[in-house]
């Protein structure tokens, strides 16, 4: 469940510019396991409304979607309707409905620093997600998480440098990186490494869209926007105008893919369960 966003509204747009990234870097982390691909039951952890399933169903034996949130589970479910290889089930990722050992991967993209209030420097929450990631694995599993560093996070999206107090407040919600591998140990989980991805971006052909911040349906694709208060979002929306009549903008929209390129937008945490 998600501590500051309220998914029940925002899945209606989600999809609108939500695109699955990475793709290429979570096939070749699972290739790595003990079973070939093609043979594979790879759990979605918080799939959301399904962005990495369709892909996931095409490279696979199984699929298990696993999703709290009704409103993106309804879109999920509604996404995948004629794949009998995947079972969508209503559960969190603090205690998964699935049985233990049954999985040769596990996949979260995105969902950990839902857990947190960013108040409890042990990250306690995202740490239990870990056991239970771990529990469900079977031995020679691969578990993959994308998530984001905070100086990522500050750098990798254009946007962040118009709500800076709305960022500060959400990169706090997100482990970092050490910790995280940390926590893969501590539930018996050997380190894989991590990857990032330069090239993609998680909103797609809209994230350049120097007025998307002036639209609900827009912000919906980004989680930060929801704490986003409204004198910040009045006050970004005034900077993108002044920069705009001043002829500013693609300089800064340009400057920050610069940025970006260099940091990119996401990382991949990979941990392996040991085959015996």
């Amino acid at each position: 469940m998600s501590l500051f966003e309220n998914y029940t509204n925002t899945s209606e747009n989600y999809d609108l510019t939500r695109r699955p990234v990475g793709q290429e870097l979570i096939f070749g982390a699972l290739t790595c396991g003990s079973r070939p691909l093609g043979d594979q039951t790879v759990l979605d952890a918080g799939c959301g409304t399904g962005n990495y399933l369709p892909a996931l169903a095409g490279k696979v034996a199984r699929v298990e979607g696993v999703e709290l949130n009704p409103g993106m589970l309804e879109t999920a479910r509604t996404k995948m309707a004629n794949h009998q290889e995947v079972t969508l089930q209503q559960g969190s990722v603090l205690e998964l409905p699935i049985e233990s050992g049954s999985c040769d991967g596990v996949v979260v993209n995105y969902v950990l620093h839902h857990l947190e209030d960013g108040s409890d420097e042990s990250f306690a929450a995202t740490r239990s997600s870990v056991a239970e990631f771990s529990r469900v694995l079977a031995p020679g599993g691969t578990l993959v998480i994308q998530t984001c560093y905070h100086e990522q996070y500050r750098q990798g999206y254009w946007y962040s440098a118009l709500i800076p107090e709305a960022i500060d407040r959400l990169v706090k919600r997100f482990i970092p990186l050490d910790l995280l591998e940390q926590g893969m140990s501590e539930s018996g989980l050997e380190p894989g490494g991590r990857l990032v991805s330069l090239d993609e971006v998680l909103q797609g052909e809209t994230y350049l869209d120097p007025l998307g911040p002036t639209r609900q349906e827009w912000r919906d694709g980004d989680s930060s926007w929801a704490l986003v208060a409204a004198e910040e979002l009045e006050n970004a929306n005034a900077e993108i105008k002044r920069m705009s009549a001043e002829g500013t903008l693609q300089a800064f929209l340009a400057e920050r893919e610069e940025r970006r390129r260099q940091h990119g937008q996401a990382t991949f945490v990979i941990g392996r369960k040991p085959s015996s």
